[in-house]
């Protein structure tokens, strides 16, 4: 009986006793050596903000019109019997250019009947005045201690021939007007958008005969910001002068494979806010878009969507960064003495593609963060890297 119970205690006690054996050699062997965990740092790239003389650009956009568009109409009635080949939509046409010709065998005999008019009038105030003279001479004959009345020597008469020769030189010129209006010509030159008519129709006065538009001058009307206004220097009804001429513009669009540009100045602004956009408007004129002032040879077209970028007339000192340095609208991180990140507010004047200018918020010199950084925290031990600042 009592082998039996050895014979089943014996498992538990070789587990026991390789329990124990192992819990003192565990115990028995040196524990490990700790290391501390070195901070691994955030390597940031920082440019250093410098101050510098810079000019203020502002860019937007806006589309090309003629500064003066109008429809031809005649100013005396007839029949249409011939029309210049300029008069075409899209072809061009020089200053006072004959461009439609009306009948105006009506308006030759009308001039000729006044010109037989003034002759005529002509001949009745000779007449009258030789009257007059007559009459003073037969009155100093017989009364000459006495002063004769104007009805006594014809004046009255002289008069009336005088003011009828007037009158009828005032219808030879209004007959010589209706006959040079037979001829629509134009005071500008300037190319034609669309033809309404054509030989043979017999047209009144006001009778819409096409639309033109002058090519001397177009205009861009460029919305602005309030900041904006104030980055080029300009006030709401600014107007240009020779004195205070306004900011220089750069118009560029893409035409054909080619980026093209024009150079051109805001004239004048608007001197009330849109209702409706809650911008105000400066108006940037180009001269003569079709000659001289044409992008090796193409011209500034009217209808033409343009990028603008008006430079301020005025330099200012400000600091100067890449544009990759600002953090949402007005946020940069600047690197202070102790390699710290130091999340500052700062006074954005004006942004462009490619940089960014600070009037307040920063000083010269000071490193900031041109590196993507997810979660910047204030404060926070940074290892700055070099980098050259970038216009």
């Amino acid at each position: 009986m009592k082998n039996k119970y050895l014979k089943a205690a014996a498992p538990i006690l070789v587990l026991a006793v390789g329990f124990g054996v192992v819990q003192w050699m565990s115990a028995a062997k040196p524990a490990p050596e700790k290391k501390e965990e070195e901070q691994r740092l955030v390597s940031l790239l920082y440019t250093e903000a410098r101050e510098e003389s810079v000019q203020l650009t502002v860019t937007t956009q806006g589309v090309v019109r003629p500064h003066t568009e109008i429809d031809l109409t005649p100013e005396v009635s007839g029949r249409i019997t011939h029309i210049a080949a300029n008069f075409a939509e899209g072809a061009g046409f020089e200053a006072g250019e004959t461009l439609i010709q009306l009948d105006d065998a009506d308006y030759r005999l009308a001039q000729a009947r006044a010109e037989a008019g003034v002759a005529q009038a002509q001949v009745l105030l000779l007449q009258a005045q030789a009257q007059a003279s007559i009459k003073h001479q037969q009155w100093l004959s017989t009364t000459p201690n006495k002063e004769p009345t104007p009805l006594q020597v014809n004046q009255p008469q002289v008069q009336e021939a005088e003011a009828n020769l007037h009158s009828a030189k005032a219808e030879l010129a209004d007959a010589e007007r209706n006959l040079a209006r037979t001829r629509v010509k134009l005071p500008f030159r300037g190319r034609v958008i669309r033809r309404d008519t054509g030989v043979g129709q017999y047209v009144s006065t006001g009778t819409p005969l096409g639309r033109v538009f002058a090519t001397d001058l177009v205009e861009v009307r460029l919305p602005l910001t309030d900041s904006q206004l104030l980055e080029l220097g300009l006030s709401m009804g600014f107007v240009s002068t020779t004195a205070h001429p306004g900011p220089i513009v750069t118009l560029s669009a893409q035409v054909g494979r080619s980026q093209r540009q024009w150079r051109g100045r805001i004239v004048r602004t608007q001197a009330a806010i849109d209702q409706q956009t809650r911008l105000i408007y400066a108006i940037a004129e180009v001269r003569d878009p079709y000659g001289k002032g044409a992008s090796d040879g193409v011209p500034l077209a009217a209808g033409l969507f343009v990028t603008a970028q008006a430079e301020s007339a005025q330099a200012h000192q400000a600091l100067v960064l890449p544009r990759e340095a600002l953090r949402n609208a007005d946020t940069v991180y600047v690197i202070d003495e102790d390699n710290r990140l130091d999340i500052r507010t700062v006074e954005v004047v004006s942004t462009s593609e490619n940089r960014v200018v600070v009037a307040a918020g920063l000083a010269d010199g000071e490193k900031v963060v041109i590196s993507t950084l997810a979660n910047a925290v204030h404060g926070m031990q940074v290892q700055p890297v070099t980098q050259l600042a970038q216009k």
